[in-house]
């Protein structure tokens, strides 16, 4: 790219990392140190702001980026990504939003442990939630060492892992210095910069074609090369068995598992009442909605003005499909209109990184201090204490997504959330649902059901053509490829709940009917919630 679009995009970068660390040190200057300022943000925010929040949080790079590129490879079967996304909230909504507020403090661990012998249950429940948060940061990570490398020409590989570097310290001093409300409020902003940029895009490339959609449609199945093919199901999922069962398990995995992922149900403890964060939900079901609809059009339209050979070029996975988008819409490489868009769209996808990881790493480092950290100490640690703990444990997991986001830089975002997913569906979903439903569920059954999804879904990816065996893979010279789909979620799921069904009714231990009782009236009433 030109020095214009470097010099632009990188002002708006440096504009947007000033405005979002001085709300950091603003926010890190009038905190309190309490466990509920750092994980809950002090429960002060309303249902209109958290919704933003929310939207913010699930918006991520997978969502501006991956999506439209899938889509602008594959047509219709892309499209799988935008569905599966928005059904999700469906479950969230109906199942777990008011029932996890009324339950827990501050983690997932905090609903299943109400009822259950804690020790183990933490331990269970924050090493799943450790991993999930892992997954999804390198998602994120390689979101940004793809647009980082598009704006540079696409040659410098120092600068790719430079950007990694960078951003994985910028998460670790917005959570260690502001917590979740200095967290909330840069989801806040991001939420409305991707917004506003989406809406443009989308309006510039219905302009494009008079808003004709159905041009729109057919000029990009004529410059996809499959022709009518590009609109029909089977491009990228069913062209054999293997690919259809790939489908049905993706699937799976992206409705199931946002009512498991912990940065999604930790924003349910920053509301003050189960109502508010019932219309928490309502609020980011619409924002989601709107920009899962815009991410359509997004991606047909790069399929028609740019071309998926031209997307390929630039990046195998299709992830850069939006800027290059932007690149035309605007004018071409050359003039002003495009080296100002592209600039912008770069700028807000930075943006969407930069606040997507913030809540992503106090998830985890949450989980790693208030359930993992508490737990394994004999004596509970104090509030404070937990606090620094959860400061600290930002820098490793920091540290450990740099590491594998440097690796897995040549996948598609999309697809990399999308076995985040799966695992957060296998280990997380049944112990949430059985704890909060089952009344004859156990301490045993909670385990095994945390551990019966987590391990195959890690082993079975491990496994799969995502690691080796292919030349997409991230060690394609190596071969252990034994698992044949690229989601485990259609084989791991069901053995999450079959695990802690099968604990439960083995468990020596009697259910603690009394526990449920208070659990049951707390969840549905909210009498005696945090």
């Amino acid at each position: 790219m030109t020095g214009d679009h470097q010099t632009l995009a990188l002002l708006l970068f440096s504009t947007f990392v000033a405005v979002t660390l001085g709300i950091t040190t603003w926010v890190g200057r009038h905190r309190h140190g309490s466990a509920e300022e750092f994980y809950a943000g002090g429960r002060l925010f309303s249902p209109m702001e958290n919704g933003f929040a929310i939207s913010g949080d699930y918006m991520s790079a997978a969502s501006f980026l991956g999506i439209s590129g899938l889509i602008a490879l594959y047509g219709y079967d892309g499209m799988l990504y935008s569905v599966g996304f928005l059904v999700a909230w469906l479950v969230v909504l109906f199942l777990v939003a008011e029932l996890v507020r009324n339950c827990g403090r501050f983690t997932l661990a905090d609903v299943v442990a109400a009822r259950m012998r804690e020790r183990p249950v933490r331990i269970a429940a924050g090493t799943s939630s450790v991993t999930v948060s892992v997954l999804y940061l390198v998602a994120q990570m390689v979101g940004a060492g793809s647009l980082v490398a598009l704006l540079l020409g696409g040659t410098s590989e120092a600068a790719r892992t430079w950007t990694v570097i960078g951003v994985g310290a910028l998460m670790v001093i917005y959570v260690s210095l502001g917590g979740m409300r200095a967290t909330t409020w840069i989801q806040i902003v991001k939420a409305v910069l991707l917004l506003g940029g989406t809406v443009a895009l989308t309006a510039l490339v219905l302009v494009r074609f008079n808003g004709d959609v159905d041009r729109l449609l057919r000029t990009a199945a004529e410059r996809s090369g499959h022709g009518e093919a590009f609109l029909a199901p089977g491009l990228a999922y069913g062209g054999d068995w293997i690919s259809r069962f790939d489908f049905i398990s993706l699937g799976l995995a992206l409705v199931l598992g946002t009512a498991g992922l912990p940065h999604i149900l930790s924003r349910f403890y920053t509301v003050p009442t189960a109502r508010a964060a019932r219309r928490s939900v309502v609020w980011s079901i619409g924002l989601i909605g709107g920009f899962y609809l815009m991410t359509i059009v997004l991606g047909f339209g790069a399929a028609a003005l740019v071309g998926p050979d031209a997307v390929r070029a630039s990046n195998a996975a299709g992830n850069t499909a939006v800027p290059l988008l932007a690149l035309d819409l605007g004018g071409g490489a050359q003039s002003t209109g495009g080296t100002v868009l592209f600039a912008v769209v770069a700028a807000v996808a930075f943006a969407t990184i930069l606040a997507v990881v913030a809540g992503i790493t106090l998830a985890s480092s949450a989980s790693v201090a208030h359930d993992l950290y508490a737990s394994l100490r004999r004596r509970r640690s104090k509030p404070r204490s937990e606090v620094a703990v959860a400061r600290v444990a930002s820098v490793g997991i920091g540290a450990v997504a740099i590491g594998l986001g440097l690796l897995a830089r040549d996948l598609n975002v999309a697809f990399l959330v999308g076995l985040a997913f799966a695992v957060a569906a296998s280990a997380n979903l049944p112990v949430l649902l059985y704890s909060l439903f089952w009344r004859g569920f156990t301490t045993r059954g909670a385990v095994w059901s945390v551990y019966g999804g987590l391990v195959p879904s890690v082993v079975l990816v491990l496994l799969s053509p995502v690691v080796s065996g292919s030349p997409q893979s991230l060690f394609p010279g190596l071969d252990f490829q034994y698992f044949p789909l690229q989601n485990p979620g259609l084989v791991s799921i069901p053995l999450g709940f079959l695990a802690g069904w099968l604990g439960t009714v083995t468990s020596p231990e009697a259910p603690d009917q009394a526990r449920h009782a208070e659990t049951e009236v707390r969840s549905l009433t909210g009498a005696g919630a945090v």
